[in-house]
């Protein structure tokens, strides 16, 4: 007993403190202890019937060859198993509670029955759940398990060797006694605090996280055509000053020109106006690549400090159309920098938006956006004429924009991989693998860690459950890191080279970026610089010095003015744009 109680602590510490090292050897930990713990408690003696002891046992030694056994086929399903083994320990502990023995046990039992089977339940149904999550509890209770078994050999051995004439152990003091209970009760009260803490942060991040409602589920028929509204309604969120806010949902393609869905915002000034309106068309930057990450189910999506200078913009009569893009929001495949689908979900949001009643919307457009977003705006002109030759793109202004996919994928993997970098590469990766059927999750992920690389884009970075995705980066083994082969060549890497920025741009262009840029090297622009003037585009750009990613589009930055004059003299042919390529 003594010694199997070693071998189980020493899986269970493997468990707790490498969890993610290697999904296999995981597993192969998982089901190795539940084959042990069930053939241990075969031969203990329980308060509980033989026939309960025995079934709970069997159940423990299938469920662990059934680990063993799946481990190659499904990993996805080693979560479940190790909830499903944490009730059935649960059931063990109850029936000990129920059946029999002094009472201090039987509160003990009965407390830890209900945290495990608690805790079995929450890894079942938690919205975040994680292997990383399960793992860990899994690994706690079998060091617990372990620790009772060492505890039960040492005292039988130092018993028998105290006692010499029949080998039985010494019968404990009353004072013993009385102290053993009232630890008892005491751990008692800690199960069943942790169990309730748990539900409670489960609730929590549950509250926490953003809800898509029935606005964003399509009906069984939408419009075969793209750019079709299928419905408007009110926005729940902030309108800015002059303004009121429209949530659209509408069809669209993706990048392989498949039907699609999508939802975009629609502000609009409130003050009259007589004829179209002036079109801006916004692009946001990264929000995650879950579905709910939709800027649209956010409460401030819609103010100065989602979309530079929008206050300006209401002010001067122009309607700002920002799109989630299809998967977002909407069901569907987020197409995370895969130009032509971005691209494509925001000139629809335009052209649905010219559907809604009373709403009467000019043909040419400025496109404006800041890093993804800034990748889908220059997109966009360049598909415009063929996808939809309705409209027309007057000028595109980008803020920190990525334009080179496969040069910042470079410059990102230069470095060692940390925590966060291994969530952004899973953000490209899996919306890549989801949309081009020849790259494969399997050609780039360490055998097994398919699971939890998937569970990365599973969070938005504005909701409490982001810090379970950083965790279980953390947790990786620096040894084993998720991702094996380089991200730039094969199938991902052809298709990050085909989705850079390249044009042509027929309109002017006005770009700008900050000198402290700690997301996107400020070197990339410049090679942006060189080769879009060298292409003969006519562009403006503005270094903003001491600025970071984020800066040149808060409501602080200097360089909205200068954003707000040129879309103006966009729209109205005040000037010739300012050509920086011919300084």
């Amino acid at each position: 007993m003594l010694v199997v109680g070693v071998f189980i602590v020493t899986l269970a510490l493997l468990i707790v403190a490498r969890p993610l090292t290697s999904l296999l050897l995981l597993g192969l930990y998982v089901g190795i202890s539940a084959i042990i713990s069930g053939v241990i408690e075969l031969g203990t003696r329980h308060p509980s019937p033989s026939w309960w002891t025995r079934v709970v046992s069997v159940l423990w030694i299938v469920l662990g060859l059934a680990v063993i056994v799946w481990l190659g086929r499904s990993i996805e399903l080693l979560p479940v198993a190790l909830a499903i083994l944490l009730v059935v320990g649960g059931l063990a502990s109850l029936g000990d509670a129920i059946f029999g023995g002094p009472l201090s046990r039987r509160v003990l039992a009965a407390a830890w029955g209900i945290a495990q089977i608690g805790f079995g339940i929450l890894s079942l149904t938690w919205p975040v759940v994680t292997v990383l999550v399960v793992a860990v509890v899994f690994g706690l209770r079998m060091l617990v398990f372990g620790g009772t078994l060492v505890a039960r050999g040492l005292r039988r051995l130092l018993g028998r060797g105290s006692s010499p004439g029949d080998g039985a152990p010494r019968e404990p003091s009353r004072a013993s006694r009385a102290w053993a209970a009232v630890g008892r009760y005491a751990l008692a009260v800690v199960l069943i605090a942790v169990t309730v803490t748990g539900w409670w942060v489960d609730d929590w991040l549950e509250r926490g996280a953003p809800v898509v409602d029935s606005f964003y589920e399509p009906p069984a028929q939408v419009p075969a055509e793209h750019g079709r509204l299928i419905r408007v309604d009110d926005y729940p969120g902030r309108d800015p000053a002059g303004g009121e806010v429209k949530r659209i949902l509408y069809t669209t393609r993706d990048a392989l020109d498949r039907p699609a869905v999508a939802s975009a915002l629609v502000i609009v000034p409130t003050a009259p106006h007589s004829g179209p309106r002036d079109v801006v068309s916004w692009n946001h930057g990264t929000t995650g690549v879950a579905r709910g990450c939709a800027p649209s189910l956010r409460d401030d999506a819609a103010t100065k400090w989602a979309i530079p200078a929008l206050e300006d913009a209401v002010a001067k009569g122009w309607v700002v159309v920002a799109s989630d893009y299809a998967g977002q929001g909407a069901p569907g495949v987020f197409p995370y920098l895969i130009g032509a689908g971005e691209a494509k979900s925001s000139l629809d949001a335009v052209l649905a938006a010219g559907e809604i009643d009373g709403l009467w919307l000019s043909r040419e457009i400025v496109v404006w956006g800041h890093s993804q977003g800034g990748h889908a705006a220059l997109w966009t002109e360049p598909i415009v004429a063929d996808y939809a030759p309705t409209l027309r793109v007057k000028g595109t202004a980008v803020l920190s924009p990525v334009t080179d996919t496969t040069a910042l994928a470079e410059e990102l993997t230069k470095s060692d991989t940390n925590a966060l970098l291994s969530i952004v590469i899973a953000w490209v990766l899996v919306p890549y693998a989801d949309t081009y059927p020849e790259i494969r999750l399997d050609d780039y992920v360490t055998p097994g860690a398919r699971l939890i690389v998937r569970e990365l884009t599973q969070r938005c970075p504005s909701e409490p459950s982001a810090v379970v995705s950083v965790v279980a980066a953390l947790g990786v083994s620096e040894n084993t890191p998720l991702y094996t082969a380089d991200l730039t060549t094969g199938a991902f890497g052809r298709r990050l080279a085909q989705n850079a920025a390249k044009g042509p741009w027929e309109a002017p262009v006005l770009l700008t970026w900050g000198t402290d840029d700690e997301v996107i090297p400020p070197d990339l622009q410049e090679r942006f610089v060189k080769t879009a003037c060298a292409q003969g585009t006519r562009l403006r750009w503005v270094i903003m010095q001491g600025y970071d990613h984020l800066g040149v589009l808060l409501p602080s930055s200097r360089f909205l003015p200068t954003l707000v004059r040129w879309t103006d003299a966009r729209f109205t042919g005040a000037d010739d744009p300012v050509d920086d390529c011919h300084r």
